[in-house]
């Protein structure tokens, strides 16, 4: 399992949008790393998924900074 937040958010992405942020330059996978971290910390119902499935919450976040970037 990865442990620093890139790989962290990566692991939580579905695999066709996991593929296109890791073409993506480093700073650019850090700056969506930072904004998945930032939408698990501050959206309680992710705190409600949380408790219930981590992963849940992680994958939902991750979706969630995704769709923002389309």
């Amino acid at each position: 399992m990865p442990t620093d937040s890139v790989g962290r958010f990566l692991a939580a992405l579905d695999p066709r949008q996991r593929e296109a942020v890791e073409d993506r330059p480093r700073e650019e996978q850090e700056r969506l790393a930072a904004a998945w971290e930032e939408e698990l910390e501050v959206d309680d119902e992710l705190d409600t998924l949380d408790e219930l499935s981590p992963p849940a919450a992680e994958s939902e976040a991750a979706r969630r900074v995704m769709d923002r970037e389309s």
